[in-house]
């Protein structure tokens, strides 16, 4: 129990300094910002910095991951009996309203729509996915009574889970950089799309 609690700390305070990271690489560039400048900016030392990263790039991942596995952790709960449009158009505006959520799409917005000009933070957003696709085949299995292990279901993960990418990719480039203006039922809609889209198992529809 206690080394759980520990875990859930650590996780806490890499997130916290996630945070601090991708708001410097905003504001000034990737190059431009240094080990010291997100110690300083986190209120820690920079030695607890490379503590908590493997890597510059990598102090992003999880502010990049947490909004995925919430998703994800979202679609753990879908109902078998409803379909996957009915279930989001449900459920994602009671997602979209937590502050902590919110706060951390805009930084998963911003971090995104620079990936073209800051190709390091790619490897960091590559890796939130991939834990995403892991926790995700988990709900494909269950809802399609298959094993885990399946190359099935894990094909099945990969593609929705490549189909997500692409479109939060899209749609945070065309907001920063096109001025794009989308509601949460447009959002929840494209996203629905592409699931559907993507799902090489039969999944998206109520099943008994």
């Amino acid at each position: 129990m206690e080394a759980a609690i520990d875990e859930s700390r650590l996780e806490e305070a890499r997130l916290a300094v996630s945070r601090h990271a991708a708001r410097l690489f905003w504001m000034k560039g990737f190059d431009a910002t240094s080990g010291d400048d997100i110690a300083a900016a986190a209120g820690i030392s920079k030695r607890t910095v490379w503590r908590y990263f493997r890597s510059k790039e990598a102090c992003v991942e999880p502010v990049l991951t947490v909004g995925e596995l919430r998703f994800v952790a979202l679609l753990r709960e879908w109902p078998r009996g409803l379909g996957l449009e009915t279930y989001l158009g449900r459920v994602m505006a009671t997602f979209a309203s937590d502050a902590d959520n919110i706060n951390d799409a805009i930084t998963a917005v911003r971090i995104l729509s620079i990936l073209h000009r800051e190709p390091a933070l790619r490897s960091a957003w590559l890796m939130a996915c991939h834990q995403a696709e892991q926790q995700l085949i988990e709900v494909i299995a269950a809802r399609s009574r298959r094993a885990p292990d399946s190359f099935d279901v894990r094909l099945c993960a990969a593609a929705i889970t490549a189909a997500i990418r692409l479109v939060d990719e899209e749609i945070s480039v065309a907001v920063i950089h096109e001025g794009l203006r989308m509601d949460l039922d447009q959002t929840t809609a494209r996203i629905a799309a592409a699931i559907r889209a993507a799902s090489t198992l039969p999944i998206c529809d109520p099943i008994a």
